[in-house]
């Protein structure tokens, strides 16, 4: 079936190719390489980085960067129909803010087995008490989620197994998609877009 420009609908692993991109901006800054787009329908409503060092915020994840982006351009906190691709899974922080913001569906590429709040050290989403639940898929493009976080941290200090992630490894009971393993994390200022990652308003 065809969108409403003619061309074919966009994939998961799709989006996350533009998650990866907004990661590498993250890494020319300087950051932890950690990037998220928010889609709505077959379109990119809003981007995000990591970006913590840079503007002096511990909050300032991708994801909630991006969070805070889509709110702007949508005039509302809550983002109903919407999924999140983000390239590390979600901490706890992070996983909170998507809750509350109503967002339908997470995607996340590489696991993170120290911080991971979809399963890897716990489960928000699946937490009894919470009034909205959120679809989680995770280990799209894991490896090369994880590979491009294993890049920039060989590159800060000598090689050795610092035990950060692991890939692939999937927390017993958790979701993910065929031929994936991995998922996403971390902040930015909205950039440049790279080819076919285009976002527009949807309002």
């Amino acid at each position: 079936m065809s969108s409403g420009s003619g061309t074919a609908p966009r994939s998961d692993v799709d989006f996350m190719r533009c998650a990866l991109e907004r990661a590498v901006q993250a890494q020319a800054n300087a950051e932890v390489p950690v990037g998220a787009v928010l889609v709505h329908g077959d379109a990119i409503i809003a981007v995000g980085s990591n970006s913590p060092i840079t503007s002096h915020d511990p909050t300032a994840h991708a994801e909630i960067a991006a969070l805070r982006a889509a709110g702007r351009a949508l005039g509302n906190y809550r983002l109903n129909d919407t999924t999140l691709y983000v390239t590390l899974e979600p901490c706890i922080m992070c996983a909170s803010a998507i809750v509350h913001a109503r967002v339908r569906r997470l995607v996340f590429g590489a696991w993170d087995t120290r911080a991971g709040a979809a399963g890897s050290i716990i489960d928000v989403f699946a937490l009894p008490s919470l009034n909205h639940r959120v679809d989680v898929f995770g280990g799209v493009l894991s490896e090369e989620c994880a590979a491009q976080l294993e890049r920039f941290f060989a590159a800060r200090r000598a090689p050795r197994d610092r035990g950060y992630l692991r890939v692939p490894v999937v927390p017993a009971g958790a979701a993910t998609t065929a031929g994936a393993v991995g998922v996403a994390t971390t902040v930015g200022p909205a950039g440049a877009l790279g080819a076919g990652c285009h976002s527009r308003s949807v309002k």
